[in-house]
């Protein structure tokens, strides 16, 4: 006999550096972690990542192929820029109730909860968010190319640039920029790994800068306090009030909180859930037709 579905609901939160799935299922809730899926990037990485996800979820939750498939699904993915690429990996993946969006929406729902706010979402990318009165507005999150400042992948990217910087006899040296020569050997090498590294890569030295930046490195501390400065006029574009709460998610958004004025920092709350919680709720509100309720 086939297992009973109601009120299961799936949920993915595809990032730069991971991808996260979720199945709620007869009162159990099964998770599996893999590795990046960015569309924008690579979109058939990405394709690949979220088939193997759903068969690891329907493997941890004992279903068939075919109950799996019945079982509403939102996915939020980073990189997604359209509704053609969205259209496209929904009608290559096995599931009947899908929605497929950028990442931007279910980490705002997971956050918010039920309450207005705002949020600053920033990892590898960066985006940001406002609720009001029940509405919901987003901004940012274009990508490393033409958007994502204060994000992972630019903190990396400027990390990089300013070595160059030192190098080229612009600016004295730091230890943050001492430690990129240390790992890289020469200007050549930096520039090389620069042509071809993909954001998560970029990411992987925005660790450094904020840990340079704490310990005092002048140059770092210039990197965060223009990440800072950027968050703050999003804020201010978004319409954010004095007294609004504030959410930061992603790996990077705490860590600017002693770079935000007084003002903004005094107002960061801890989110509700994170971007998986938020897909699952989106998910749970779906239609048979796979179409928000």
């Amino acid at each position: 006999m086939s297992k009973r579905l109601d009120r299961s609901a799936i949920g993915v939160d595809g990032g730069g550096t991971n991808c996260r799935f979720a199945l709620l299922h007869g009162g159990n809730r099964f998770d599996v972690r893999l590795d990046a899926a960015n569309a924008s990037t690579d979109l058939e990485g990405t394709y690949a990542t979220l088939k193997l996800g759903l068969t690891k979820l329907a493997e941890a939750a004992r279903l068939t192929k075919a109950e799996l498939a019945q079982i509403p699904a939102f996915m939020g993915l980073a990189g997604m820029m359209n509704d053609t690429t969205a259209n496209d990996i929904a009608n290559r993946l096995p599931l009947v109730h899908l929605r497929v969006e950028d990442d931007r929406r279910t980490a705002m729902v997971g956050a918010l909860g039920g309450f207005d706010g705002c949020v600053i979402g920033i990892g590898t990318g960066s985006f940001f968010g406002r609720r009001h009165d029940g509405r919901d507005r987003l901004i940012g999150g274009w990508g490393p190319v033409l958007a994502d400042d204060a994000s992972g992948a630019i903190l990396g990217r400027h990390l990089l640039r300013s070595a160059l910087d030192v190098h080229d006899g612009l600016h004295a040296p730091s230890p943050a920029t001492e430690g990129v020569f240390a790992r890289f050997g020469s200007a050549a090498a930096i520039v090389a790994f620069a042509s071809k590294a993909k954001p998560g890569e970029f990411a992987e030295l925005a660790p450094r800068v904020v840990q340079s930046a704490q310990d005092g490195d002048v140059i770092c501390i210039d990197l965060m306090t223009r990440g800072a400065d950027y968050i703050k006029s999003m804020l201010r574009g978004l319409g954010w009030q004095p007294g609004e709460r504030i959410c930061p998610i992603g790996g990077l958004a705490p860590h600017y909180a002693p770079f935000l004025p007084p003002d903004i920092a005094d107002q960061l709350t801890a989110p509700e859930g994170t971007a998986l919680d938020g897909a699952l709720a989106l998910a749970a509100q779906m239609t048979p037709m796979g179409e928000m309720a």
